[in-house]
């Protein structure tokens, strides 16, 4: 089968856009997606940024399954510390 460009929820593509602008800041290569589109990145940078976003999703969704808040009101920041599962949390041990 082949891969559909098309995001699942087309409602959620420019959320995912600002999202991904966002991460692109945080690495420091916003500036360079700016001047010469996405198209020109290496493919180290597209998949950096990337692996931010679906981390940044894990994180957004193990905090709504924990019924906490992965992003601070005030700063709109993602932080590491809510929904993640520990040992002593794991229910196999």
């Amino acid at each position: 089968m082949a891969r559909s460009r098309k995001p699942v929820n087309p409602a959620a593509e420019n959320a995912l856009d600002r999202m991904k602008f966002e991460v692109a800041s945080e690495l420091g290569i916003a500036e360079r997606v700016r001047q010469s589109g996405w198209n020109t990145m290496t493919s180290a940078d597209c998949g950096r940024v990337g692996g931010h976003m679906v981390r940044r999703m894990i994180e957004q969704y193990e905090s709504s399954l924990a019924g906490t808040s992965a992003t601070t009101a005030s700063t709109g920041t993602t932080t590491a510390s809510t929904g993640t599962m520990t040992a002593k949390n794991d229910i196999n041990s």
